[in-house]
């Protein structure tokens, strides 16, 4: 009770593949986690537009620990994030896996998979789907995954401290209703999960009912339980109710808030993911703006076309086909006047080839300004180019002589203003 009158601790992950992260404390089981004194106005951050980090509550970072018990994380599996929004787990585990591991991050929300798409796109992994689907849909895809993450809806005791609506909404009926969601939702992974493969489990709630006895059924269909390693100096609990090994987090233990975690090995023996001997697309056309880094094909939804590692293209197919799939792959073009440009969100992805387009460095002030829509001055601006901030590529800028318009997407502009909002540490120098 004392602990939950307290601040919540401010943690965020970074993302290596495109930043080296700043000095400061780091969250103990989570190798790129760190901890902030207090909340800055992240917003006002260029590098957070651009994917180099993703603010994040530090208990769920355990995640990775699960993920490295698993065995999993240095292998070419199929992995499922089932109850991905808003996107931080996605954007972990995607950290987490092999680079030629194929994610599908799922959110039956509507509205919800639209913030998930976003981080993921900022986030700029390849590999990496985003569809909108139904749990119930997974049936469609029988013992494809190697390794599934169900992160579930929950009543959210372990977020009472930090967000006053979770201690409001709380009540037994929440408990039931979350409990029915949670079991459907497990029924379908279990079936989509390879034998052999790992489900993780975990909910922001204490409750036995969400969490141990949700576990102790996958037990009793045969399921195993891995013990997820721990250092006694986090003060993560070890849970070992209704016989299930398990992880919690209370707040006046671990520097985080409330959080369960599990993992369970489904029985059998586990068979590699298959390959599909494609040939990659001619590489005049679109895919020309990546790095030639895996063999590439593209695929098509609406007029957005998307670019993808061709050894997964079997693959691809069948989870088109059983699911709804908003993104599959690298944003990689959007048809303009019967012509393929650029996507919007290409110019943030690991493997675009940036020596392929003009660059143009931005200042802090110059960044914040394009983050907000506007266009920018220049001077004989023609062409596509690439706006970068510390040498992170942000976006599109297209020139018009005098100046460079913006191609940030409007759903994704800055718009508060709040000129003496605290700002991020790393950023006072620039």
């Amino acid at each position: 009770a004392d602990a939950l009158r307290t601040p919540s601790p401010v943690s965020f992950r970074v993302n290596k593949a495109k930043w080296d992260g700043p000095d400061g404390e780091h969250v103990s089981w989570c190798a790129n986690g760190y901890y902030l004194p207090e909340r800055p106005a992240f917003t006002f951050d260029p590098l957070h537009h651009a994917g180099c980090y993703y603010v994040q509550e530090a208990s769920s970072m355990l995640l990775e620990q699960a993920v490295i018990a698993s065995g999993l994380d240095r292998e070419r599996i199929i992995a499922l994030d089932l109850c991905a929004a808003p996107g931080g787990k996605s954007t972990h585990l995607r950290s987490l896996l092999h680079t030629d591991a194929l994610l599908v991050a799922n959110e039956i929300d509507r509205k919800r998979h639209v913030i998930l798409q976003e981080n993921l796109w900022k986030w700029g992994a390849t590999n990496t789907v985003v569809t909108n689907s139904a749990p119930k849909q997974f049936e469609r895809l029988p013992e494809l995954f190697d390794l599934i993450v169900v992160d579930a809806p929950c009543s959210g005791e372990g977020m009472f401290r930090k967000d006053a609506f979770a201690r409001e909404q709380w009540n037994e009926s929440l408990v039931e209703q979350c409990v029915a969601m949670q079991r459907d939702a497990l029924t379908f992974a279990w079936e989509s999960l390879k034998p052999g493969g790992v489900l993780i489990y975990s909910t922001c709630t204490w409750e036995v009912a969400e969490n141990e006895a949700q576990v102790v059924r996958l037990v009793e269909l045969g399921g195993t339980c891995i013990p997820i390693p721990t250092d006694p100096s986090w003060g993560v609990v070890r849970s070992a109710r209704l016989g299930v090994d398990a992880l919690r987090c209370y707040p006046h233990r671990v520097k985080g808030e409330g959080f369960f975690i599990a993992a369970v090995r489904k029985p059998g023996e586990r068979t590699p993911a298959r390959k599909t001997d494609a040939r990659a697309d001619e590489s005049d056309g679109p895919t020309k703006w990546l790095r030639a880094t895996r063999p590439w094909i593209t695929l098509e939804e609406g007029d957005e076309l998307f670019a993808t590692d061709a050894t997964w293209g079997d693959t691809l197919q069948r989870i088109r086909a059983a699911l709804n799939v908003v993104s599959p792959g690298i944003p990689l073009a959007e048809r303009k006047a019967n012509e393929w440009r650029p996507h919007t969100a290409l110019a943030l992805a690991e493997d675009l080839d940036p020596s392929r387009f003009a660059r143009v460095p931005l200042n802090m002030e110059e960044a914040l300004s394009y983050l907000r829509g506007n266009a920018l001055s220049a001077a004989a601006a023609q062409g596509i180019a690439l706006a970068t901030f510390q040498g992170v590529g942000l976006g599109w800028l297209q020139g018009a002589g005098n100046r460079w318009n913006n191609r940030w997407p409007a759903p994704w502009r800055i718009r508060s203003q709040h000129p003496n909002a605290p700002r991020v540490s790393w950023s006072q120098a620039h």
